[in-house]
């Protein structure tokens, strides 16, 4: 999503029990700027989403870990640098990132949505054609280097669809009046109005399901692992099976979004 790498050089530990079956310590990449997925708590400590999965994957591994955080759109080139051996960030599962890098499993699905204006037609348009259609000339925020902005530029030729940094960001300019509409998955869409203080927007009624342009969108949020690190990618699919049949993906969807988004398709049927 980002190219500067950010300042903080943050690692947070989880003290886990050590393993010979694979290196003793695992380096997790995350963005820790995404929440409620990966964000970094006053005292400097990885939370989130994808904290509690990069935890309970590696207590099912055997295995200590320690997260990096950086910028979304290091991670690949970091992680094909070996800096780490893991990115867990709320990462989707594309054929053009998967020419890159490895996956697991999708073990999350996630949908995307609009903030528009609250009383603007716009927001209540029930295909996604008028939609697209109507948002030319207008200004769309999205978070640079995700699926949300190449699909939007793919559907909406005509928007002027603005990169940011952080979703942070995007969201100061919102509420500022300086975008006309931002687009992110729903779960980040949903926490971010309930914290907002403009009420002149809301989110749209229509919902862009992930699984209606798997190419752009991603088959779902999947572990990013390194192409020649087979042996690592079966024994991470294996253990994203296990957290997601004992309810553990289930648990932390629950926490972090009120829903529950965890992929049970995803053990028996994959991209």
């Amino acid at each position: 999503m980002k190219k500067r790498l950010l300042s903080l050089a943050c690692a947070s530990t989880f003290a886990l029990a050590s393993s010979a079956v694979l290196a003793d310590s695992l380096k997790i990449g995350t963005e820790g700027g995404y929440p409620p997925w990966s964000m970094v708590d006053a005292a400097g400590q990885v939370i989130g989403f994808d904290a509690d999965v990069g935890e309970a994957l590696c207590q099912k591994l055997g295995n200590e870990c320690t997260f990096t955080v950086q910028a979304f759109d290091s991670l690949i080139p970091s992680l094909n640098a070996k800096r780490f051996d893991l990115i867990i960030s709320g990462m989707s599962y594309t054929p053009e990132r998967a020419e890159r890098i490895n996956f697991s499993i999708p073990y999350a699905v996630e949908d995307a949505i609009f903030i528009l204006p609250a009383k603007g037609e716009l927001r209540q348009v029930a295909t996604s054609e008028d939609l697209f259609a109507g948002l030319a000339g207008k200004t769309i925020g999205v978070q640079g280097g995700t699926t949300h902005g190449a699909y939007l530029r793919q559907q909406a030729p005509k928007a002027d669809v603005r990169d940011y940094e952080t979703l942070d960001q995007m969201q100061i300019d919102l509420d500022a009046g300086r975008l006309d509409g931002t687009f992110a998955d729903l779960t980040s869409q949903s926490r971010f109005l309930k914290k907002m203080k403009n009420e002149d927007y809301a989110l749209s009624e229509l919902v862009i399901k992930g699984s209606s342009a798997p190419e752009t969108l991603g088959y779902g949020i999947a572990v990013g692992i390194h192409k020649d690190q087979t042996e690592l990618k079966a024994k991470v699919d294996a253990a994203l099976c296990a957290l997601i049949e004992d309810g553990t993906i289930k648990s932390a969807s629950e926490k972090w979004f009120d829903i529950d988004i965890a992929n049970y398709e995803a053990c028996t049927a994959q991209p």
